[in-house]
Formats: C-alpha cells, structure tokens, sequence
C-alpha cells in the first residue's frame, strides 16, 4: 500500500484525484503502479487501477492474472470492479471506503451480483485513514 500511496500523491500532484494502485505478481513483486490520468489522458476510463490493471495484463502476457493482487488507495467504482472481476485478480486491498461511487461494498457492489464472472478476496481500511485523508485535502484546496 505504500507504493499505491505514493501513486495517489503523484497523481494529486499532476492535479489528479489522489488514487494510486499497484498489482503484484505471484512472488508479491510489484508488476505494475500508476495513479489517475483521466485529466491527462481525457480519458474517463483512465483510473489508476484500469491502468495498473493494463500494464499488468501486457507484463503477463495475459488478459487474466487470477495469481495477482491489487492494491488500491480507494474503494475501486464500479468500472474498475468489473475489469479486475474480468481479469480475475485473486485480491483487492483497498484503503479508503467510497459511499458515493464506490462499486465493491457500495453502491453497485459488483461483485455480489450473479452475473460477476469471479468474486476476488477483498479486503478493506488498508491505510485507509491516510488514503482518505490525501482526498479531502486534495477537494478542500480545489474549494
């Protein structure tokens, strides 16, 4: 998670939300790190987890990585939470929860939904005050 947190600081830093993720592989080495792009890039899909998540599939050669871990510093939306459910990524780690477009334990809850192809492990408040922390200072300088 340190490394996903260091992502989210770059990302605020670029004028980003704060979100970082990294993917590791089997052994728990890190494949794959980014932070959010979606201003960037001007690409609404360019979430730091759909970009770690394609920096890790082309690594592996693979559009599947069910022996990898994602760590994130948000609650994934529910985009992200069907593309690591279609990569079958064995965990999710994440740090801070999102009532209003999280997609794991609110609002779409993806992954309780019989037309999820694969249910991760997920666990949840990894960092979490911290992650949370890096949000609201990131929106309260932008009010």
């Amino acid at each position: 998670m340190d490394k996903a947190l260091v992502e989210a600081r770059a990302a605020a830093d670029r004028g980003e939300v704060p979100v970082g993720a990294v993917i590791a592989g089997p052994d728990g080495v890190i494949v794959a790190s980014a932070g959010n792009r979606t201003r960037e890039l001007n690409d609404p899909t360019a979430h730091a987890e759909i970009l770690a998540l394609r920096a890790a599939c082309a690594a592996a050669g693979s559009e599947r990585l069910p022996d990898h871990d994602l760590y994130v510093t948000l609650e994934p939306c529910a985009m992200c939470a069907a593309a690591l459910a279609a990569a079958r990524i064995r965990r999710i780690y994440y740090g801070a929860a999102d009532p209003k477009s999280g997609g794991v334990a609110h609002g779409a809850r993806v992954f309780t939904h019989t037309q999820a192809h694969h249910v991760p492990e997920v666990y949840d408040g990894i960092r979490g005050q911290e992650a949370a922390e890096l949000l609201k200072e990131f929106f309260a300088a932008r009010r």
